[in-house]
């Protein structure tokens, strides 16, 4: 069977709408933890580069969705446990979201719109792989999956670079606010 146009769409609806979505449930499972564990500042920045509308704490940039991130300035609560749980966030938050739409589809309840569901299952266990099992990334930054592995085996925050796993909020409007003054020369 050849790619066809079906496929064309198939492929726009998975990058444009599933992909988006899948990244913003995984950043929100940071933000959803964090609060139980009193995060002060956070931020959910989703894309790069000129900021289109900042509402509250959600930063909606204009260019590619994948990079998205969770910052923050400071937690009430700061243990190895509070820093497991909040790495640990995205992964479950993905995992939640594709076992109940996979209950769901199981039981008859979205026959309807199978193939965009079983993609939105695919792209979420997708990242829970790629967030859960223990590697550097390209950049040379540990991902979750590494990150709790160095917290329960060492006990304590490890990380391979300078910069700290997640940019503080004030860090990142400061950062912000210099490239916007150096796109308007």
């Amino acid at each position: 069977m050849m790619f066809g146009l079906a496929d064309l769409l198939s492929l726009a609806i998975s990058a444009f709408i599933i992909l988006p979505v899948v990244i913003f449930l995984r950043e929100s499972g940071y933000l959803v933890v964090s609060w139980l564990f009193g995060v002060i500042h956070p931020r959910l920045t989703i894309g790069t580069g000129p900021r289109i509308k900042k509402i509250g704490m959600l930063d909606i940039r204009k260019y590619y969705h994948v990079y998205s991130w969770f910052s923050y300035d400071d937690l009430k609560y700061k243990n190895r446990f509070v820093y497991i749980c909040i790495y640990a966030g995205p992964i479950l938050a993905n995992l939640t979201v594709a076992l109940a739409i996979n209950t769901m589809m199981a039981n008859g309840l979205l026959d309807e719109y199978y193939t965009f569901w079983d993609r939105f299952i695919f792209y979420s266990f997708y990242y829970i792989l790629f967030d859960a099992i223990p590697m550097i990334t390209v950049n040379g930054k540990p991902n979750n999956g590494m990150i709790i592995y160095e917290m329960l085996r060492y006990g304590k925050r490890v990380d391979y670079n300078n910069e700290p796993f997640l940019p503080s909020t004030e860090t990142m409007e400061q950062e912000y606010k210099e490239l916007k003054k150096t796109l308007k020369k």
